[in-house]
């Protein structure tokens, strides 16, 4: 049975509250345009705040592209306890009178930048034999989570605010959890540490000082928000643009080769006169593509 909804298709960036999922944003923003299909690029825990980028209809086939794009976050470590979900939600689970010196931190950041790997909180979305891990935290059940690899662009102090805590901005690639880089910076600097506030700065092509409030947002008609949304190819400003001929727009709409005026390496958007029309990659003067928007 077909999904119901209307076409919509376009980009929306919500600048995510504290208190609220995002999917229940998704949701949200889906059953008010009566939007056919959404998602979003990257899940934020209820508790962070910050750039949501949720992708309507033909948007959504270029998701996986944003996901692996590199993220800004910009948090707050407190020293001296350890809590069960990494933040500060959860209960004590070990504490440290310790407090590090500003040298200490800088000297410890040094190996949480490159390639590192980062065992997820117990409390995430990871799968354990199918189950979320959250699930079977909130159970009671014994369980490890493998280490996982995570590239960190950059790991940075911008705040001392006091002792207790330092504020940290880290640029990182797709699976970053900033719960377990709080969680691993405190054990290597001989204490005891979690997240207290978490907020995304940008996500990709998306910066939170473009983007709408949730408030705003639900303050706006359908029609209003529809009339907000982003265009396709919003998202892939970090990807190269080819521009086809007319015949071979023709052919790409039509999910076949295209020929293209100039050549790109690896993956790249085609485009004809303004218009997206798909992801794929130029081999031998053709446009090959491996998603097609569908006008």
């Amino acid at each position: 049975m077909a999904r119901k909804g209307r076409p919509v298709t376009g980009w929306l960036v919500i600048d995510k509250p504290a208190g609220i999922g995002s999917t229940d944003i998704v949701n949200k923003l889906r059953w008010l345009m009566k939007a056919k299909k959404a998602g979003h690029a990257g899940t934020l825990d209820p508790a962070a705040t910050g750039v949501l980028a949720v992708a309507f209809g033909e948007a959504t086939k270029t998701v996986s592209l944003l996901t692996d794009s590199l993220k800004a976050y910009r948090f707050e470590v407190r020293f001296g306890a350890e809590t069960s979900t990494d933040d500060a939600e959860g209960e004590v689970v070990s504490s440290s009178p310790v407090r590090p010196t500003d040298e200490a931190i800088a000297a410890a950041l040094c190996a949480f930048r490159g390639d590192i790997l980062q065992v997820p909180p117990r409390v995430s979305a990871v799968k354990v034999d199918g189950e979320r891990a959250y699930d079977l935290a909130r159970e009671g059940e014994e369980f490890e989570l493998q280490a996982r690899p995570l590239w960190v662009e950059s790991l940075e102090v911008v705040d001392r605010p006091s002792p207790d805590s330092v504020v940290l901005e880290m640029v990182c690639g797709k699976g970053g959890y900033v719960r377990s880089i709080a969680r691993d910076l405190g054990r290597a600097l001989g204490t005891a540490a979690h997240v207290a506030w978490l907020r995304r700065i940008w996500s990709g092509p998306f910066d939170a000082a473009d983007a709408l409030t949730w408030e705003a947002a639900l303050a706006l008609t359908p029609e209003a928000l529809e009339a907000s949304l982003l265009p396709i190819q919003s998202a892939l400003a970090d990807f190269p643009m080819v521009e086809t001929t007319l015949d071979g727009a023709r052919r790409i709409r039509l999910g076949n080769p295209g020929d293209v005026f100039q050549s790109a390496e690896g993956i790249c958007w085609a485009s004809h006169q303004g218009e997206a029309l798909g992801i794929g990659e130029v081999k031998m003067g053709q446009f090959h593509p491996s998603r097609v928007f569908v006008a």
